[in-house]
Formats: C-alpha cells, structure tokens, sequence
C-alpha cells in the first residue's frame, strides 16, 4: 500500500492504494488530460455513503479499462 495526498473540497486528505491502482489513475488522468485530484474529487462527489473514497477509486480504474 502506498499513500497519496489530495485535496478534497479544500481539505487534505491521504488516500491508501495498491501501487499497481496509483499507476493505473496516473495513466488513466494522462490519457484523460485531466489531473489525478480532479478526477479524485470527481469520484469522490459521485460515490455512494456507504463506499469508500479508496474502494470508489479502484472501481472507478477498473471500469475504465472494462
């Protein structure tokens, strides 16, 4: 697991993934030409209350490449 900062609504938060899923948001935001927090604070608007911000994010990646 490794963290990564964002800020969220104007509050730093860290999130915990795999390396393998920080790799596959960066290639992702790239191909995107959208930033790694803009798409983080999009999935973030978007997920359920029960999800969480971590688990939200994986599934966000693996429906992207899907």
């Amino acid at each position: 697991m490794k963290k990564i900062s964002v800020s969220l609504s104007g509050h730093q938060t860290s999130i915990s993934l795999e390396q393998e899923f920080i790799d596959a948001l960066y290639l992702l935001a790239k191909k995107q030409n959208k930033s790694v927090a803009s798409i983080i604070n999009a999935i973030d608007a978007t997920r359920g209350p029960d999800t969480g911000l971590s688990s939200a994010i994986r599934i966000w990646i693996l429906k992207q490449i899907q």
